[in-house]
């Protein structure tokens, strides 16, 4: 079998992230359980032309690169900041570029940050339907964490870091010839 492919695909603009250290430290647990190659992409890797593209073909070859990874990835990771109950227009609008059809059947683990739970339910209300749109498998545990969660920038908070332990296992059922050893005795 070949080596798993999972792409983070971290939905924020803003450096340093707290979207993208979520994003960072999921995909870092499936590398870990499933022996995953990994990458993360960030909406700021697009750079300017993806608030001006219209259609895939409108972003540079970079861009298209990027695109190219996250949809031949085996499995996503993907979270955004919810900011007014919602995700991001840049990040709805790189999502909006992809053709209905090249999430079909993708394990995707989806997960947002924000500054209070007052957003947790946007994971489910505002990502599980946008995904569904695109018959992806959306892992039945969905993350979300707010401020509180992190110190100097980390996910340290235990019940989120269980959550989201819990979540990267649901790959499991996706992949249970990828799981390592150990994970596999558990």
């Amino acid at each position: 079998m070949s080596t798993l492919k999972l792409v983070g695909l971290s939905g924020n603009i803003t450096i340093p992230s707290k979207t993208r250290a979520l994003v960072q430290t999921a995909v870092a647990l499936a590398a870990d359980r499933l022996g995953a190659i990994t990458e993360v992409i960030e909406i700021n890797d697009f750079g300017d032309q993806l608030g001006r593209a219209r259609r895939l073909t409108d972003l540079d070859a970079a861009g298209q690169a990027l695109v190219a990874r996250i949809i031949a990835a085996d499995a996503l990771v993907v979270a955004t900041p919810i900011y007014k109950a919602s995700y991001p227009g840049l990040f709805k609008h790189l999502i909006d570029l992809l053709d209905p059809l090249a999430l079909i059947g993708k394990p995707i683990l989806i997960a947002a940050t924000g500054g209070g739970e007052k957003h947790a339910l946007a994971v489910e209300h505002q990502l599980r339907p946008l995904f569904a749109f695109f018959e992806a498998h959306s892992l039945p545990t969905a993350v979300h964490v707010s401020d509180k969660d992190f110190t100097d920038g980390v996910l340290t908070a235990p019940a989120a870091l269980t959550r989201l332990e819990r979540a990267v296992a649901q790959f499991d059922l996706h992949f249970p010839q990828a799981l390592r050893p150990a994970q596999a005795a558990e």
